[in-house]
């Protein structure tokens, strides 16, 4: 469970990223967040592990403050959330075993970790998650020789192997053909649904939000403007979130 408690960002130019946020992601739920470029969606999804500091409120993932944990505590409160992100975040020249096998660092010392002391169930966690994204073949190949979808697949994995009970995703297909999206939200939409994670995910488009999602947060100026199942999401509800001008000269592309 992820609790947002009157959760505000203010940034130091003085615009607002969040205005007080008030929210409840149960475990298991698939949430897709859309809004206008600039809403506040990588704010929000990105203030879940503290990769951005909240300036007022509180954040609870499964019962913990990560707002006010230290650094010991956020460590340990961050093995709990993958992070899948546009560019995908690999280290190019190496291999893709590596880059999955980097999903374990935040359980071994640093003393391990530069030196990649990993276990033998490490090495099989990784094996079994390139197998559930369909990339068994790519084992040794390096990370640069692959498409931006089979990327995106890797750092799927990567999160898989980190056995996090949560995933977010900050625009994971906006830079994938059609096709190719479909693929990655269907590997996103098959793990929440076969090994019961959560998932949350910023998307740009919302057919696929209403496709893949359980429950829709819509965004505006930092607010929470919707906040409800597919169905729910009607075109008048649209034009509030997007503006009517921009809704109707933008409607096949959101």
């Amino acid at each position: 469970m992820i609790i947002f408690d009157n959760v505000s960002k203010v940034y130091p130019n003085g615009v607002k990223g969040l205005q007080k946020i008030n929210l409840t992601i149960e475990e298991g739920e698939f949430v897709s967040i859309i809004g206008l470029s600039g809403a506040g969606k990588s704010t929000l999804l990105r203030s879940i592990n503290r990769l951005v500091p909240i300036t007022e409120g509180d954040i609870r993932v499964n019962g913990t403050s990560i707002t006010k944990a230290g650094k010991k505590e956020l460590r340990l409160i961050r093995r709990q959330i993958g992070l899948i992100s546009q560019s995908f975040n690999l280290v190019k020249r190496s291999t893709v075993q590596k880059n999955v096998l980097s999903g374990r660092l935040g359980y071994y010392s640093t003393l391990k970790s530069i030196f990649g002391l990993f276990t033998k169930e490490d090495y099989q966690r990784t094996k079994d998650a390139l197998e559930t994204v369909g990339l068994s073949d790519k084992l040794h190949t390096r990370s640069d020789e692959l498409s931006g979808g089979q990327q995106q697949r890797v750092s799927i994995a990567r999160a898989l192997v980190q056995q996090a009970p949560v995933i977010l995703a900050d625009e994971p297909v906006s830079s994938l053909d059609p096709i190719t999206t479909q693929k990655v939200m269907q590997d996103l939409k098959s793990i929440n649904q076969t090994m019961n994670k959560t998932v949350i995910v910023n998307l740009h488009s919302v057919p696929l939000a209403r496709e893949f999602s359980t429950r829709i947060i819509a965004l505006n100026a930092g607010q929470v403007v919707f906040d409800g199942n597919p169905e729910e999401l009607t075109e008048a509800r649209l034009e509030k979130i997007y503006g009517k001008a921009i809704f109707e000269e933008d409607r096949e592309s959101i």
